[in-house]
């Protein structure tokens, strides 16, 4: 199944195990199981190949579908799949197989310390599909988790074989996790925003992170993406004690696929310029502080970055560049049928809406995209436009109009998510022209309107444009004085990653430059 290239990194790669790690199959209740149960094996096997650490077990036990759980000293670690863990799930294998022996990359102390904070016991599944991109995150994050609890079980569920389960929970997006037969949480999520949610659906104990000082630094950058990476850099490489602060380093890079506009990079992709930004950052003394939210900065002279997980850290020059999300409607019905009928990503949620009729919400680029895409699914498909004609790529659009089950409705201002309940069945709009409300009867509703500043914990603190834009001067200077930002974030025009490069390096600049005009 793996060809020798990949056994070959795989070598590399699981070189770091010090102890064995050993996959336990069970075995499949029905025969018509047997053929997927064999390529499991084959999988499996393929693995302990690469590596002396790791072995392949048969269990007595018996499943309903193909399913291994991994077993560590002697035991189970929490960590199981039910499936076969190829596509982007391949990843979550190896990760976990990592993580099992306290490789890969790990969090520090603060972050293991609120997840040891959990109250358990903590049994989650997580429904995927393995055409979903973002599913690993959460899955690998779980996995994580279940190897630094002590009460803690996570299974992948690959929704193909528990097709019973997919229906009697009502899921229709991915990744989907459930507690107790209970969804707690659909689509796209980081670690930090992960365990926030599982602090709120099972509490803390008083062994989570307390208040602490993380110390003080001459330029402090919030946001792990291209304009933060570039500053961090620059500024490190000026001599300066500098501290990176991100919910994720990569930002929204690690969800952007193909780049070919990377100048002197003919292709690459988001996941792997992520990696490639963050081997940069750690070449350099940068005090990286990952999977962290800033809630407050205040200050004069010198400016402190209060977080949301209590902790602080000090800095003369604070660079701002944490860049942006996608935005919500922000209507009745929206949040709280996310992951049942209401979804963001067309590649990973389109699958499950196969012969149903859908309607995408935006018409810019991503939306006319997404329209595309879930037209060679959907029976019907439905694009609304708030404004008067739609703003993608002409080619774009003459390519959706030329598709025998889409329209496009113009004017649209969708105002409400209709739903029986338990899923979504109908989209509300009104005509602005002629402020009649129309309904339109559907099974799922994919958002794709555009982009959010994540500028928030900045109101009040330096001037925004009322989108959340930070203004900035052409130096990237903020109303106030020792607080910059770059990149997505800011009014400079054009959102694009050689662009956030380049603004994050001169941010970085200015603020030395201003640090040497001080008055001693």
């Amino acid at each position: 199944m793996l060809d020798t290239a990949v056994i070959e990194q795989l070598r590399e790669v699981f070189s770091k195990l010090d102890q064995p790690v050993t996959l336990r199959v069970h075995r499949v209740e029905s025969a018509d199981q047997n053929g997927a149960r064999e390529e499991l094996m084959e999988l499996l096997g393929d693995l302990a190949r690469s590596s002396d650490k790791i072995r392949v077990e048969e269990s007595a036990v018996t499943a309903k579908a193909p399913f291994f759980e991994i077993v560590y000293q002697g035991k189970p670690n929490g960590i199981s799949f039910l499936g076969i863990p190829g596509g982007h799930e391949f990843s979550s294998l190896v990760l976990s197989i990592l993580y099992s022996d306290g490789k890969g990359k790990q969090p520090d102390a603060g972050i293991i310390g609120r997840i040891r904070g959990l109250k358990g016991p903590i049994r989650l599944k997580t429904f995927i599909s393995l055409s979903c991109e973002n599913c690993p995150e959460v899955v690998q994050a779980l996995n994580l988790m279940t190897t630094v609890h002590p009460d803690f079980q996570h299974e992948m569920v690959d929704g193909a074989y528990a097709q019973s389960e997919v229906e009697s929970l009502g899921i229709q997006g991915v990744p989907s996790v459930i507690a107790d037969g209970k969804l707690i949480h659909s689509g796209k999520i980081n670690l930090l925003d992960l365990l926030a949610k599982l602090e709120s659906v099972f509490g803390k104990t008083g062994e989570g992170l307390k208040t602490e000082n993380l110390g003080t630094f001459d330029v402090a950058v919030i946001g792990g993406g291209p304009a933060g990476a570039s500053a961090a850099i620059y500024s490190v490489r000026k001599g300066l004690k500098t501290a990176l602060i991100a919910e994720r380093l990569g930002g929204q890079l690690q969800e952007t696929k193909g780049i070919e506009n990377m100048i002197s990079v003919p292709y690459t992709e988001g996941t792997k310029l992520a990696a490639e930004l963050n081997r940069h950052i750690s070449s350099y003394p940068v005090s990286t502080f990952e999977h962290r939210r800033v809630r407050e900065i205040s200050g004069d002279s010198v400016k402190r970055i209060q977080l949301e997980s209590g902790e602080f850290l000090d800095a003369k020059a604070v660079i701002v560049a944490t860049g942006a999300k996608w935005r919500e409607l922000g209507i009745p019905g929206e949040k709280e049928n996310i992951g049942q009928g209401v979804a963001f990503c067309a590649h990973c949620d389109g699958p499950f809406y196969k012969g149903k009729k859908v309607a995408v919400v935006g018409g810019g680029n991503s939306g006319v995209e997404a329209a595309i895409d879930l037209a060679g699914i959907a029976t019907e498909v439905t694009l609304l436009e708030f404004a008067d004609k739609l703003k993608a790529d002409n080619v774009l659009i003459e390519k959706l109009k030329a598709l025998p089950n889409t329209s496009i409705v113009l004017q649209a201002k969708t105002t409400q998510v209709i739903s029986d309940g338990k899923k979504v069945t109908g989209l509300e709009y009104q005509d602005r022209a002629t402020e009649k409300t129309h309904t339109i009867n559907l099974d799922g509703v994919f958002v794709q309107i555009g982009l959010l500043p994540n500028s928030q914990f900045l109101k009040g603190v330096v001037d925004l444009t009322p989108m959340g834009e930070i203004k900035v001067d052409g130096k990237g200077r903020t109303s106030v004085s020792g607080i910059y930002a770059a990149g997505d974030v800011t009014t400079i025009p054009f959102k694009q990653i050689v662009i956030a490069m380049g603004d994050g390096a001169k941010v970085a600049l200015t603020a030395f430059e201003d640090r040497m005009h001080a008055p001693a």
